[in-house]
Parts: structure tokens; C-alpha cells; sequence
């Protein structure tokens, strides 16, 4: 077994910089592309599943702080890149939002040593906290702030729910 790439005794992530995980972590962030093309085709609406958190946040509990913010980062560049969403306007705030996540969920999993839920829960809160920050310095407050945390509360509970689950098949380590 690659040690590099392998839990260490005791570690709740993996070691982000190994290449296999870099390039896991490259697949993470092309899913955060993939993902929402796929709910556009299939008319889900995308607001509701906000299907580019998953990965991101999936990257922060699997490889850590440094892992879920390079994932955070690379997801909505590589988005814009290949699809032009999110929009230019939006690139900036929908980033800030996503590194957030990506570095919240992995501080709270591998530094505070949360359980999996309850970092998910906290980076949701603190990426959204984020996201209303960075919106209204990049267009003002054309929107209630309740408004735009109001979408995707079924999401988060969907991904507090299930991406433990995911991340424990992926590190062979306990989640919750």
C-alpha cells in the first residue's frame, strides 16, 4: 500500500498531497463541472440539489482543509472554464463560497476533530455566511439575505446525511 496516499494511525484525512490524491482531487472538482451539466439535462434544478457543494464539501472530510479549499477553488474556474457558469458576475461570490466550504469542512473534520455531520453543518453555515458577505460586496444587497440562504436546505441536510457515509467508504475510517 502507498503510504503517502494511506491514513496514518489516528489521522481522521488523508494525506492531500500525495499524487493519486491530487488527482482524486482534480475528479472531485471536474465532478463539481459534471454534476450540475447532469441536472440541467435531467431538469432538476440546481438551486434546490446545488449539486457543486457536494464534491467540495465531500473533498474537505476525505483530505482535509488544504484538500476541500483546493477543490473549493479549482470547482467553480474549471465550471466557468468549460461551461461559463457560474456566470462572471457570480464566479467571484460562488468561489468564496465554495473554498469556504472546502476549508471549513476540512478544519472542522481534521483540526477541531468533528464528527463528519457536524462538520458539514458547520461549514454550510460558515460557507453561507461567506457567500452573503462576498455577494454583497461584489452587487450590494439587491436580494434579502434570507433569500439567498433559503435554497438548498434540503441539500445540506441530504449532504450531512450522506456524504459521512461516502467518506467513510472512501478513507476505510469511521465518519460519524
Amino acid at each position: 500500500m502507498d503510504t503517502s496516499y494511506a491514513l496514518r494511525q489516528n489521522e481522521l484525512v488523508m494525506n492531500w498531497r500525495a499524487p493519486k490524491a491530487l488527482l482524486l482531487q482534480a475528479s472531485l472538482a471536474g465532478a463539481a463541472v459534471l454534476l450540475p451539466a447532469l441536472c440541467h439535462l435531467l431538469g432538476v434544478p440546481v438551486y434546490f440539489l446545488l449539486p457543486m457543494h457536494w464534491p467540495v464539501l465531500l473533498a474537505g472530510l476525505v483530505y482535509g482543509w488544504r484538500g476541500g479549499l483546493l477543490v473549493g477553488l479549482m470547482a467553480p474556474l474549471a465550471s466557468f472554464a468549460f461551461s461559463g457558469m457560474p456566470t462572471a458576475t457570480a464566479l467571484a461570490y460562488v468561489g468564496a463560497e465554495l473554498a469556504a466550504y472546502g476549508f471549513a469542512t476540512g478544519f472542522m473534520r481534521e483540526v477541531l476533530h468533528l464528527k463528519s455531520y457536524a462538520a458539514i453543518a458547520a461549514a454550510i453555515i460558515f460557507g453561507r455566511i461567506v457567500y452573503v458577505a462576498a455577494f454583497a460586496l461584489f452587487t450590494g444587497f439587491k436580494t434579502p439575505a434570507w433569500a439567498m440562504l433559503s435554497y438548498g436546505l434540503a441539500a445540506a441536510v441530504l449532504q450531512a446525511i450522506i456524504l459521512p457515509s461516502v467518506a467513510e467508504k472512501w478513507t476505510g475510517k469511521p465518519q460519524r
